[in-house]
């Protein structure tokens, strides 16, 4: 038995937190509930998608992958790319029904989608 109970909360860094929570609202079809210059909460059907301002100094590189289940993987593969997304991972079959694909947002955070028939909400 695990303490962790599920995904909970994504944050996604941006260098610009007003572009961010414009292509992030397009992207997840929502606006924010929350909207400070600090950070900007959206609600995902009960998970938490939160972008906060970061400073590029470097480049930046890839630490966390969250996955968000979806039911039509392809389509929104391809609406996110049509958004400004580019590819990271095209949509692969991992096993069974599941698939899994990821993309790169314009501030080069990678947005995981994941088809997944089995995972249930409990």
């Amino acid at each position: 038995m695990t303490n962790f109970l599920g995904l909970r909360t994504t944050i996604y860094k941006v260098d610009d937190l007003e572009a961010a929570k414009t292509w992030y609202a397009k992207a997840f079809q929502t606006d924010p509930y929350f909207d400070e210059p600090f950070y900007i909460g959206f609600s995902i059907r009960g998970y938490e998608l939160g972008l906060l301002p970061e400073d590029i100094s470097g480049e930046k590189q890839a630490s966390v992958l969250s996955y968000w289940g979806v039911e039509d993987i392809q389509k929104e593969f391809d609406r996110l790319i049509s958004l400004g997304a580019t590819v990271h991972e095209p949509p692969t079959n991992v096993g069974g029904e599941i698939m899994v694909a990821s993309v790169i947002d314009p501030w080069r955070n990678i947005i995981g989608l994941i088809y997944n028939p089995e995972f249930k909400v409990k």
